[in-house]
């Protein structure tokens, strides 16, 4: 409740998202920076069998885990007064009804450096939640990933818009995580094929 009574104040809120939100935010919006938030890093540990998977095959989908030395990467979006009762209601069965997340309070710092932190609202899930999958190896998570597909679309598309995303907004940080996840789906597809295999999941 603070982080909204101090929305209020400033007339906006801003939410932070390192998953599907950094390319498909489907709320309204003011504006969006790309930065980061500290003392967490993003893992693919968390289910998914409704957007990118289904109840037989969850998806792998990113979460955040704590960790002091470690920095997620993705955006900010600053919801203005008017819109923030209805993106939040969106955002509550997006993330949380359906997802599994809650949310927490966290700074996130903009990648250009004439722009001040600034707190943010992020969803987060964790190892409590039923459908939270776990650790796994780069290999294992690449293979659930390859196979699943929800209402949203493949997980494949998830994988590599996420990927895509870091390569062009912030191509200095090396997601070893993300990047690895992302090489070991490579292996399992023929050339070409596995943008085909995502294509046809949307």
């Amino acid at each position: 409740m603070k982080l909204i009574d101090m929305a209020h104040e400033k007339n906006s809120l801003w939410i932070f998202g390192y998953g599907s939100l950094v390319w498909k935010p489907d709320f309204a919006y003011k504006r969006r920076k790309v930065g980061y938030i500290k003392g967490y890093k993003r893992r693919f540990w968390h289910g998914d069998d409704f957007h990118r998977g289904d109840k037989e095959k969850p998806g792998r989908v990113a979460t955040l885990v704590e960790d002091e030395e470690a920095c997620t990467w993705g955006v900010a979006y600053e919801v203005p007064e008017s819109h923030m009762e209805e993106s939040l209601q969106y955002l509550n069965v997006r993330e949380v009804m359906m997802g599994g997340y809650i949310t927490e309070i966290v700074e996130f710092v903009p990648k250009e450096k004439s722009h001040t932190p600034l707190l943010a609202l992020v969803y987060i899930a964790t190892s409590d939640n039923p459908i939270y999958l776990g650790p796994a190896s780069d290999v294992e998570i690449a293979a659930q990933i390859s196979i699943s597909s929800g209402k949203t679309g493949h997980n494949i598309e998830y994988l590599l818009r996420l990927a895509e995303f870091m390569r062009l907004c912030c191509p200095e940080v090396e997601d070893e995580h993300l990047f690895s996840i992302e090489a070991a789906l490579l292996k399992i597809f023929p050339h070409g094929e596995i943008t085909l295999s995502a294509q046809k999941a949307l």
